[in-house]
């Protein structure tokens, strides 16, 4: 099975052909890039074209690997065998499958998604290994030995928050999403607004990469903010002229809160604003 690229998803192709390597070597896709860059969407729509389901396992800072694997429930059992249940006979019962569970024992392949691994503790990816590489773990209550029926396609997706440990990484096919360039964002864009018009969609690509390629902004709009902010504009029917400065220079555009997600990166902008005005 080789993935094409899909018709909600603008794949490059160098990211199609990581996402086939990955598939070939049998390997975790680890993907990095900034925050909404459509990571996560990858794995959606790989599985959609390929017809896998896709199992999710989102990471928080709390996330442990075990959880994972599986959980035993003690405190049911305990309740239970306090109430005379004849559940507690059996500790499969007991035991709460993860997702790494789920998609090792599923009669078809299927697609795993684990979200943020950097969130986790450092030793989260670590405690994964033997997991991700053998394609196997042992069940310690029902001592059994749980094996993956078909190597699950596997995609890691992270912030760049905390380093991975080597070990990791070199269980890994790498692959770094590049920010967009223009063309391919209008691609990207025109998935979303099939009838968005070319000089509103010019003005505001021209006022998004402005904004993103100011000095010492803290926090980039990302894609996911430009189609944001498109929809705010498309919505709230801002005329073009609202995009457009008679002398080209800088202004704050209409609906900036879309792009700009902190009051430092506000301010600067403000400032740099003015003192284009106190320049004319």
């Amino acid at each position: 099975m080789k993935f094409q690229g899909s018709q909600n998803y603008v794949a490059t192709p160098d990211l199609m052909l990581a996402v086939n390597a990955a598939s070939t070597l049998q390997r975790p896709l680890l993907v990095k890039g900034e925050p909404g860059t459509g990571k996560t969407m990858l794995a959606e729509e790989v599985a959609q074209a390929l017809n896998l389901p896709l199992l999710q396992w989102h990471i928080k800072s709390t996330t442990k690997a075990q959880q994972g694997l599986y959980e035993y429930d003690a405190v049911s059992r305990l309740r239970d065998s306090q109430l005379g249940d004849e559940r507690v006979k059996d500790i499969h019962n007991y035991i709460i499958k993860g997702v790494l569970w789920q998609a090792f024992t599923s009669d078809h392949p299927v697609a795993l998604l684990i979200d943020e691994i950097d969130k986790a503790d450092i030793e989260f990816p670590n405690d994964l290994l033997r997991e991700i590489d053998r394609m196997e773990f042992y069940c310690y209550e029902t001592r059994e030995m749980i094996k993956a029926k078909h190597r699950p396609l596997v995609f890691i997706t992270s912030n760049n928050e905390k380093e991975l440990p080597d070990a990791f990484l070199r269980r890994c096919f790498f692959h770094y999403i590049k920010f967009p360039d223009a063309d391919t964002m209008r691609q990207i864009v025109a998935v979303h607004f099939p009838t968005l018009q070319g000089e509103l969609l010019g003005a505001a690509m021209k006022t998004f990469y402005d904004v993103r390629n100011l000095p010492g902004l803290k926090k980039k709009p990302s894609t996911s903010e430009l189609i944001d902010w498109l929809k705010l504009l498309v919505a709230e029917d801002i005329p073009l002229d609202a995009l457009q400065s008679a002398d080209n220079k800088i202004s704050v555009p209409p609906l900036v809160g879309a792009l700009l997600k902190n009051e430092q990166d506000v301010s600067l902008f403000e400032k740099l604003v003015s003192m284009n005005q106190r320049n004319r």
